[in-house]
């Protein structure tokens, strides 16, 4: 499963829109959806601030396994 395919699973399991996400990530309901539909690159900061909401592994979220993984934190 590709990281975009992961991303939009993970926010739809959390009940998110994309809009509320978007707003997370300070982006527009639209640029968010650009980066879900394969229009625009999800940028790392974007990608670090995903894990820390979800609580998962960046590993997870890009599809590098198929364990999420909780972050443990200090």
């Amino acid at each position: 499963m590709d990281y975009r395919t992961r991303i939009r699973h993970v926010r739809e399991d959390h009940d998110y829109t994309q809009t509320q996400i978007g707003q997370l990530l300070h982006k527009s309901q639209q640029g968010y959806n650009h980066i879900e539909a394969g229009r625009a690159e999800l940028k790392i900061d974007d990608l670090i601030v995903l894990c820390r909401f979800y609580n998962l592994s960046a590993d997870y979220l890009i599809g590098l396994t198929d364990t999420p993984t909780v972050l443990k934190r200090d």
